[in-house]
């Protein structure tokens, strides 16, 4: 009933080719409790690339998918699954889809269709899960504990006194005691990331540090500018593209509002996956500050990027391309380097690599995360940046569409 040439196919023949025995290796068989056989790991995968492919954020909504549409109906064969299990598996695994992704990408490179030569890195800032509102200051985030705690040691007492509750009864009391001892862990992480956050706005002289805030909902969510000028809740994905086959060679996920101080985190963390530093690095100005050129190009790398206007440069009419005072000797050459036509053709191919998986992924409906925390957020971006990799090897003919 499913067409021979249709995606999901595919996706099932990209599956079926990865190395899933980590996953096989977390699945155990106790005798101490009952329960129904696990899904085979491959279902679970081959359903959340389809669905990332789709446009699909929600486990509910993957879930009726899987009740009404051929192909998912197709992928699942006999199988049945609810959106519990979906939404833990997505997001429970992602230093795994981390190795899938460097594991594909090794395997191109060693084909020589990633030269891994010159790379494109961008940042996207995409809406956390959490609200404005959600905000609070260090007084009322202690009292929020306060009352989080009340709670969580009263539904305690009322569980202790109900011994012989009946079973559905008891299942809503465990749920109700769970969501309220999550409410607590969260406040409690809020209280925690406050004072660094503090000081890191004093030290940046970014106004009165007390009047911090977090989030009692999503304690890793900031603040952030966004593209259509206002300041939401959200987290700043980090793609490094290949220049050559448009592919995505790593992923971060990061709670900074700019992405200055970015870029040798990302070359660092690709050196030590590949084993290959890249010739050079397309970046905006953004992320050519002094010191983040110093670190990136004493490794090796060139970075190719606008050099940063300075109002005090134009004022008296100096040549930003030539050496100022403070400059290292590797922000010097940065600087003479971006005088010289044939870099700054070479920096008009930047959006072309750069924004190419931004938008991509925003047509893939990532604008906003439905999941909370650093950790299940860059899960989240993992499974786009896979689902990004592979339309881009069907083009290039990996696997045939």
């Amino acid at each position: 009933m499913l067409p021979r040439d249709h995606r999901a196919r595919i996706v099932w023949e990209y599956v079926s080719s990865l190395n899933l025995e980590p996953l096989y290796e977390k699945i155990e068989v106790t005798d101490s409790t009952a329960g129904r056989s696990a899904i085979a790991p491959e279902v679970l995968l081959g359903l959340w690339l389809l669905a990332t492919l789709d446009g699909i954020g929600s486990a509910r909504e993957l879930a009726r998918r899987c009740t009404t549409d051929m192909p998912y109906l197709w992928m699942l064969g006999t199988v049945s699954v609810n959106h519990h299990t979906l939404s833990d598996f997505r997001v429970g695994h992602g230093e795994f889809l981390d190795r899938i992704l460097v594991d594909t990408v090794a395997s191109l490179v060693d084909c020589g269709l990633v030269p891994l030569e010159t790379l494109g890195q961008d940042g996207m800032k995409v809406r956390a899960s959490a609200g404005s509102s959600s905000f609070r200051r260090k007084p009322t985030l202690e009292e929020l504990q306060k009352e989080a705690q009340e709670h969580l040691d009263r539904l305690k007492r009322e569980a202790e006194n109900e011994a012989d509750r009946l079973e559905g009864d008891a299942r809503r009391k465990a749920a109700t005691e769970r969501a309220a001892r999550e409410r607590k862990e969260r406040i409690d992480d809020a209280l925690k990331q406050y004072d660094t956050l503090r000081d890191q706005r004093e030290k940046r002289k970014k106004g009165d540090g007390e009047k911090t805030r977090m989030s009692t909902t999503d304690p890793d969510a900031r603040k952030m500018k966004m593209a259509n000028g206002g300041f939401n809740p959200a987290y700043n994905v980090q793609f490094a593209t290949d220049a050559d086959a448009r592919v995505i060679v790593a992923v971060d996920v990061t709670n900074e509002g700019t992405d200055g101080g970015l870029m040798p985190p990302m070359q660092e963390k690709i050196a030590s996956d590949y084993g290959k530093k890249p010739k050079t690095i397309l970046v905006d100005s953004a992320y050519a500050t002094k010191e983040s050129v110093k670190t990136v190009e004493s490794a090796g790398t060139e970075v190719v990027s606008t050099v940063p206007r300075s109002e005090q440069l134009e004022k008296h009419g100096k040549d930003p391309h030539a050496r100022q005072k403070g400059d290292s000797d590797e922000y010097a050459k940065f600087r003479e380097r971006m005088a010289k036509e044939e870099y700054k053709d070479l920096y008009k191919k930047r959006p072309s690599v750069a924004e190419f998986p931004n938008a991509d992924c925003r047509n893939r409906n990532l604008r906003q995360f439905r999941v909370r925390g650093l950790v299940k957020v860059k899960a989240v971006a993992l499974w786009h940046a896979l689902a990004f990799n592979f339309t881009r090897m069907t083009n290039l003919g990996v696997w045939e569409q």
